[in-house]
């Protein structure tokens, strides 16, 4: 990791964090509400299956988050310097994604289906930064002059 570029990913780990975290409230509150008798679907639909598609769904998306937030936890470690965090740890990857059954979720309540896309939206973000993390870093711009300069010697 270049020393340069440390306290951006600092930063960038403790914004998304809080974001998670704020994000895993927000979805266990949504969730237990969609649980309760008030109804799970648009309308107030209590079918069984919508139950259970609601049951999947809030597994699936409980996990998303805790897989971004294993992966942001394991960054912090890796950016303090810890030793027992490495690059190559399985925490160090975010992983595949596990994606929503939108045929499904369309039939939730507005909040519930704020949250889950929510989830999708910030697990592409973490693994389009670490992709980038990841990335080699393109030579400095003075760095390709002097190889054309050295080229014309």
């Amino acid at each position: 990791m270049a020393t340069i570029g440390v306290p951006v990913q600092r930063a960038q780990v403790e914004n998304l964090y809080v974001e998670a975290m704020v994000l895993a409230d927000e979805a266990h509150t949504a969730f237990a509400a969609a649980r309760d008798l008030s109804g799970v679907g648009v309308g107030g639909a209590r079918d069984s299956l919508l139950q259970i598609g609601l049951a999947c769904e809030s597994l699936k998306t409980t996990t998303r988050l805790m897989h971004i937030i294993a992966w942001l936890l394991h960054r912090r470690a890796m950016i303090a310097g810890d030793g027992g965090a490495g690059p190559n740890d399985s925490a160090a990857r975010i992983g595949e994604p596990v994606p929503a059954d939108w045929s499904l979720c369309i039939q939730f309540e507005s909040p519930v289906r704020r949250i889950i896309a929510a989830s999708e939206r910030l697990f592409e973000r973490i693994a389009a930064i670490e992709a980038g993390w990841d990335a080699p870093a393109a030579p400095p711009p003075v760095q390709a002059m002097l190889a054309r300069l050295e080229a014309r010697l």
